[in-house]
């Protein structure tokens, strides 16, 4: 097999890679680089074009916004994901076309991705062409797979995003009796000081800070991508809600988010048991939480902005690359009373890095807005920290070669120096091929 690196190669956003045999080519994710500019996989139309299949492991647009326009430009076969990845990357692309409209997508060619995508179901191996695939939980976000590939000489494991420990959603990642020559992971925190702290003392400190902004008036923003991580803070703050250790005030979830999860609620089979018997057991939905207060239109968020009480939003983007976090911090993000409250990675040339890295001034829709809000940063993260992917290829029997991609520069070799004094690891370039 050949495997060819056309995205998140030292670099996070638009995952990409060819795996390739004689007879055949498949892609393994397709991916957009949001950012100040997007930036697409560096594969030509024609190329495109001549693919068998394309393999998703999870709806994230870093690994699937590129698909329409694969489609746009040609390709006539199936994309394959599961059940949940397929749902949430309707929702996901249809509002990335909506806020963005890219250039290089025709609604014939989202048309056609629609038609063309097919279920994979967890565990079960999957003949294709000359190739077996097989698709495992990831403990990313729902329905998210590593993907596992062999043509009966070489096997080859892609994480996509993993995380290994269990959230309140999901269980970690399965690598119980995984085998493969080659792994392919990501290293979104492959530093050295990218070591996460325990998750409950994470929540005691962003709850501290929450209660402290309400007790003081104000109102907390949180950010956070529509899929997988706004379903955990929401969760947390209607469990402490619920308990009382967290102030009750309007809980308002604004974007996407509301659409995310509809999905999560009708595919609880995918999410951890203990979840699944909270619903089935119990009159209690976390799904539908009395805490929740959607928000549909442009009048609730200007009731939101212009109250006196304090609240809580969570909504979309976790990058600050758009969606209605841009109206709320254009209205309350000169209020010192106010806070903005990251919960996820910030990429390089996004807002929220800008503003993680302490912007005083920022620019909305073309308008200065003075930053005199606090800007805080926990560590809800579904991706693994260094301690997991350093224990990463140990965990999967045959390991020789490690392929470490989705990571910044810094981030990817700290990983590869780490894992070379016991694997071959390389940190490929964009464009790169390899013999595997």
């Amino acid at each position: 097999m050949k495997v060819s690196f056309f995205g998140a190669a030292d670099e996070v956003g638009r995952s990409c890679i060819m795996v390739s045999t004689d007879s055949t080519a498949i892609l393994l994710d397709a991916g957009v680089k949001l950012g100040s500019e997007e930036e697409y996989p560096v594969i030509e139309d024609s190329q495109l074009r001549r693919i068998d299949g394309i393999f998703i492991s999870h709806a994230h647009l870093d690994h699937t916004g590129y698909l329409p326009h694969i489609y746009t430009a040609g390709y006539k076969g199936d994309t394959f994901a599961t059940k949940p990845t397929i749902e949430l990357t309707n929702v996901l692309l249809s509002d990335y076309i909506r806020i963005s409209n890219p250039k290089n997508i025709s609604k014939e060619g989202m048309a056609a991705l629609s038609s063309h995508f097919k279920i994979i179901e967890y565990g079960k191996a999957f003949k294709f062409r000359d190739l077996t695939i097989k698709f495992i939980p990831a403990g990313h976000i729902l329905g998210s797979a590593l993907i596992c590939v062999s043509d009966g000489r070489s096997k080859l494991v892609y994480t996509g995003d993993i995380n290994l420990m269990k959230t309140r959603l999901l269980d970690g990642a399965d690598l119980k009796n995984l085998e493969a020559d080659t792994l392919i992971t990501e290293s979104t925190y492959g530093a050295k000081k990218d070591i996460f702290p325990r998750e409950h003392d994470t929540e005691q400190r962003l709850l501290r800070s929450v209660n402290e902004t309400i007790k003081a008036g104000g109102k907390v923003m949180v950010p956070s991508f529509a899929v997988g991580r706004a379903q955990e803070v929401l969760f947390i703050f209607d469990d402490y809600m619920n308990s009382g250790v967290l102030h009750k005030v309007p809980l308002y979830v604004d974007g996407m988010i509301n659409k995310a999860l509809r999905i999560h609620r009708h595919n609880v089979i995918y999410c951890r048991k203990e979840m699944q018997s909270r619903i089935l057991m119990s009159d209690y939905d976390p799904f539908k939480s009395p805490n929740f207060t959607p928000v549909e239109t442009k009048g609730q968020r200007n009731k939101i902005v212009a109250g006196s009480e304090s609240s809580i939003v969570v909504t979309t983007s976790g990058m600050l690359s758009g969606g209605p976090i841009m109206f709320y911090l254009s209205k309350l993000g000169n209020n010192r009373m106010n806070k903005l409250i990251l919960v996820g990675y910030q990429a390089e040339g996004t807002l929220g890095r800008a503003m993680q890295d302490g912007a005083k001034t920022i620019n909305i829709n073309g308008s200065d807005v003075r930053v005199q809000l606090d800007v805080e940063t926990y560590h809800l993260s579904a991706h693994a920290d260094r301690v997991q992917l350093e224990s990463i290829p140990a965990k999967i029997r045959g390991v020789k070669t490690v392929f470490i991609v989705h990571g910044e520069h810094n981030k990817a070799e700290e990983l590869r120096e780490a894992l070379a004094q016991k694997y071959h690891t390389v940190v490929p370039k964009l464009g790169e091929s390899f013999s595997i």
